[in-house]
């Protein structure tokens, strides 16, 4: 197993330039709905995997100089867009698999601490399918 240092991930939102200069983190979480098909007489529960979900936590420095991170995600608000995620942002490999989707853009925030960055974390719900792609 390769295990690498996440110095680099890859995170473009909307198909435009990517957001990696201004990210922190970014995590996609999915999973699929626990559904239980336990009947009169077992012993044991059984389950069985229902629909898919996901979300994207992305957290970023903002910055709101024209055509940086709040100018290219302020027109986004209430809508679903495209994204896509690697752990790299080297070439889509089969040890650095790209993720796709889209995602609904349903808050942002603005402002953070006095003499601290401005720091902020956005929980994007996935819409449809995730894929994973080698190439």
């Amino acid at each position: 197993m390769a295990v690498v240092a996440l110095t680099a991930e890859y995170v473009a939102l909307n198909g435009s330039a990517a957001l990696n200069d201004h990210v922190k983190s970014a995590t996609l979480t999915v999973d699929a709905a626990e559904l239980d098909a336990s009947a009169m007489g077992d012993t044991w529960k059984e389950v069985v995997g229902g629909v898919k979900s996901g979300v994207l936590a992305i957290e970023y420095h903002d910055d709101v100089a024209a055509s940086s991170v709040d100018a290219t995600l302020w027109p986004l608000l209430g809508t679903v867009v495209t994204f896509e995620l690697r752990l790299s942002d080297a070439a889509v490999s089969t040890s650095n698999p790209k993720y796709t989707g889209s995602v609904l853009v349903k808050g942002l925030n603005v402002g953070g601490k006095h003499g601290e960055l401005p720091a902020k974390t956005l929980s994007l719900p996935t819409s449809g399918a995730v894929t994973r792609a080698t190439s």
